[in-house]
């Protein structure tokens, strides 16, 4: 089989290249050049399509002895990825970048243009597994990417491969190092990669510039301060309010809800972040087709984090859940990702992108 390995420059798309080779396939392997203007250095582990990560990426080819090539979608990534992100935040939802590069590019511009050259299937180094068009979480569940692959329908899992989902970290990391594999000991991308200086607000400011609005207590309608903007906020942020000292109550206030027309920032107690239903829109099932009535699962609402058990139906496009227990800091813009409620709870049933929350218990 021609497989298409995207190299990002970091040990895991390298050991999945590698496994990928031993397996037998015909192995092209290709670097994504993501943004206009690379930096010749990473900071650390912030940032990411940089001349260096295309460098390793180049230096790990060449060790398997496989050919190499870098494609650009700066241009793609920058209107799929990077424009929808500024766009959500400065409509008061909380996105995933993650989530819509892979159903963007790695697995709709790259896979397609893989397809259109002939290529079967495109590995990466994603942390999930993948068994007869079944998507899993992975073995190393404190790296497991299934919750931003989620977004991924039945054809375009069909022609996924993911390598390493299989094996915890630090036994990639050991592979990586006995096949002389340089990037063995670099370290992890963390953060947004196209904000190689981890100042989101920063960021946002930039591209939206200032737009003026109040932080208000929800509970008096009292105007507590001013703001820039209200991309500066998520749900359920607690520092950086811009508000001088606790709530009447001495106990800490909390971003509660954001209104993106008028801009106000609605600020109030821990309590007011319960969320017990969720409304999806967007959904994607990961079998192809949409489970029949409601289905008993667990819901995720964070890459890391934000489980419950819950009942879920698909309702024309979307979905609707209820949840056995609150989640808090649910923000419009998240993903909402469904897992089978079995023995392991490591089934990906689907996905919907967050389009309301409501805090009471039906």
């Amino acid at each position: 089989m021609r497989v298409l390995a995207a190299m990002s420059g970091g040990v895991d798309s390298a050991v999945a290249a590698a496994r990928a080779v031993d397996e037998g396939h015909d192995v092209v392997g290709v670097h994504l050049a993501l943004s206009s203007a690379p930096g010749a250095l990473r900071t650390g582990s912030r940032g990411c399509c940089s001349k260096e990560d295309a460098g390793d990426a180049r230096r790990a080819a060449d060790v398997l002895g496989i050919p190499f090539y870098v494609w650009d979608f700066a241009d793609r990534f920058k209107e799929d990825v990077i424009d929808d992100f500024v766009a959500s935040y400065a409509a008061g939802e909380t996105p995933n970048p993650c989530l819509r590069c892979n159903e963007k590019i790695k697995f709709s511009a790259l896979s397609d243009r893989a397809l259109a050259l002939g290529f079967d299937a495109v590995a990466t180094g994603h942390y999930a597994q993948l068994h007869d068009g079944v998507l899993r979480r992975a073995v190393d569940a404190d790296k497991d990417q299934s919750y931003v692959l989620a977004v991924l329908n039945q054809g375009q899992l069909s022609r996924a491969m993911f390598p390493i989902g299989d094996t915890p970290k630090s036994e990639i990391r050991e592979e990586a190092a006995e096949r002389g594999l340089a990037v063995a000991d670099k370290p992890d991308s963390h953060d947004i990669c196209f904000i190689p200086s981890g100042d989101t607000r920063a960021f946002l400011g930039a591209h939206i510039g200032v737009r003026p609005g109040k932080v208000v207590d929800s509970d008096t309608g009292v105007e507590l301060a001013d703001h820039d903007g209200v991309h500066g906020f998520t749900i359920g942020q607690r520092k950086g309010l811009g508000v001088e000292g606790p709530a009447a109550d001495g106990r800490p206030r909390y971003v509660t809800s954001i209104e993106p027309d008028s801009g106000t920032v609605m600020v109030g107690s821990a309590h007011k972040l319960d969320v017990w239903a969720i409304s999806g829109d967007r959904a994607v099932w990961t079998e192809g087709v949409a489970p029949t009535g409601p289905i008993e699962c667990i819901v995720q609402v964070r890459a890391h984090g934000g489980l419950t058990d819950a009942v879920a139906e698909a309702v024309g496009d979307g979905v609707e859940i209820q949840l056995r227990a609150p989640l808090t800091g649910v923000a419009k813009g998240q993903a909402a990702v469904l897992y089978r409620k079995d023995i392991h709870g490591d089934i990906v049933i689907g996905s919907s992108t967050i389009s309301g929350t409501r805090s009471e218990r039906e």
